[in-house]
């Protein structure tokens, strides 16, 4: 499938980091990959899980029961109309300027149920009329939940292909070429000034990787948290241009899971947080409530979501063998799955699971200040932000489809993250959404001798780099008590999740 054509360039980039505006990435969805992951800045209680398996020789591992919260109840059907439809990115490009550059998007691109303008847009963006009266084209949540694989676009699923590598302060200038109507050049101007704000924090090393926590942290620094209001210069200290990475989970896992993140944190009202996607442009605790009002439907469309099956030929005795490997070896994490499914919802250490710590430490929206001023906010009424140091890990429900894994997306594909001699230091891929590898279920990589360090800037933006900051490959090592052939099993038997 091919993407927007290098006319449309400025405007779809643009559009694409707006999107990120609270909501997107970790902020929505639950973990992803088979080691699960996080961040945190306060210190977790753990204890010890009192299920079988779960490591070698069939020890428990340390984790804390995460306890459900109770959740506003929510129409999926009305949800999943106002999540393509509805406004809640109220500021973004005049449609004016969009349309003069932008045509109706492909057939591939689009979904059904919209309406008005937005029947014509990609699926990624919607159509509203911002609170000045202008008409406006703005990122939806799909912008980071949907994601091509097999060459077609799947809602809830992360988009492993976001590119975030560019100056999208530069490129917002360039769309003032496009508007001449004073509504339009001031509505233009103010998204403008929360891009310029935003910038130098949302921009990664790598394309798939997500900046969606570190812009939530630049954004709450701009916001009075008692009434939203955008200030013109930042109430908090902005949090570092070097943005930690995260891989963008799938939807599909929220119907399990007690706590959003990938660090626990995200307890109390899911929908109250989910509609932190409106951060970049509600500008008052009015509008905030207003969007509010429909985000528990939204919710539970999210909680209606299937994972895709998987498409290809499974060796159903192989994947027999390793469901009985897996269960009594992964599922005291990772929960059990068929006629009777259990999800523990643990809370896993850090020195236990060995993961990439840097998003666990206190990165972006998790530094201390961010949670303060989420919890003192309208958004912190009914819900918090609550990070631990651990890793939740991870549903396994589609996991076929949610490559790259870890928290950081740091390893190709689920037999390198049973094994961890086969996980490249440094590696790149395609990133066509056809180019998969059956047998290590996940994407077909090239294994480079050398990183980013020495690469021209085109090259280095598609290879992962794992000795670089937050995108370390290390960590998961229980694959390690099975056998090549035990691990060859449990691939095969993930496939039938």
């Amino acid at each position: 499938m091919s993407g927007p054509s290098s006319a449309h360039l400025v405007l779809f980039t643009l559009l694409g980091a707006s999107a990120l505006a609270g909501g997107c990435s970790s902020e929505d969805g639950a973990t992803t990959g088979v080691g699960g992951s996080g961040a945190a800045t306060t210190s977790a209680t753990t204890g010890t899980s009192s299920a079988g398996g779960g490591g070698a020789g069939g020890t428990t591992l340390p984790g804390t029961p995460i306890e459900a919260d109770s959740q506003r109840p929510g129409d999926a059907e009305a949800g999943y109309a106002a999540l393509v439809n509805n406004g809640y990115v109220s500021c973004g490009v005049p449609y004016s300027a969009y349309t003069s550059v932008v045509g109706p998007a492909p057939e591939a691109l689009k979904l059904p149920g919209r309406t008005g303008h937005n029947a014509d847009l990609p699926y990624s963006y919607t159509a509203t009329v911002a609170p000045s009266g202008v008409e406006i084209v703005a990122p939806n949540c799909l912008s980071c939940h949907a994601g091509e694989l097999l060459g077609a676009i799947v809602v809830g699923l992360g988009d492993h292909a976001g590119d975030f590598t560019v100056d999208t302060a530069t490129q917002a200038a360039a769309v003032g070429f496009f508007v001449s109507d004073p509504a339009d050049v001031a509505e233009w101007q103010k998204w403008k000034e929360r891009v310029d704000a935003i910038a130098p924090h949302i921009r990664t090393t790598t394309i798939g990787s997500n900046p969606a926590d570190n812009l939530a942290a630049a954004l709450f620094s701009y916001r009075d948290p008692s009434t939203l209001a955008w200030s013109s210069t930042p109430l908090l200290p902005l949090p570092p241009t070097e943005v930690v990475p995260v891989d963008v989970p799938p939807w599909w896992h929220m119907k399990k899971k007690n706590a959003m993140f990938y660090n626990a944190s995200g307890r109390g009202d899911h929908a109250r947080i989910m509609m932190t996607a409106s951060t970049l442009c509600t500008d008052s605790v009015e509008e905030a409530a207003a969007i509010d009002a429909y985000f528990p439907d939204i919710e539970a469309f999210i909680a209606s979501i299937e994972p895709p099956v998987y498409p290809f030929p499974i060796d159903a005795p192989l994947a027999e063998q390793g469901r009985a490997v897996f269960e009594a070896t992964c599922s005291v994490c990772h929960g059990t799955y068929g006629a009777s499914d259990t999800y523990p919802n643990l809370l896993i250490d850090l020195p236990t699971i060995g993961t990439d710590a840097t998003l666990a430490t206190g990165a972006g929206q998790f530094a201390t200040d961010y949670v303060a001023w989420f919890n003192a906010s309208f958004y912190g009424d009914i819900a918090s932000l609550e990070p631990q140091l651990g890793y939740v890990a991870p549903p396994l429900d589609g996991i076929w489809a949610t490559a790259p894994y870890f928290h950081n997306g740091s390893v190709p594909n689920v037999a390198a993250v049973l094994d961890e001699a086969a996980r490249p230091t440094y590696w790149t891929r395609s990133f066509d959404s056809s180019d998969y590898d059956q047998a290590a279920l996940g994407w077909n990589h090239t294994a480079l001798p050398t990183g980013k360090d020495g690469a021209t800037v085109a090259e280095g933006k598609k290879i992962v780099d794992t000795t670089k900051t937050g995108y370390g490959k290390d960590g998961h090592p229980f694959g390690a008590v099975l056998t090549p052939e035990e691990r060859t099993a449990v691939v095969e038997y993930l496939k039938t999740l």
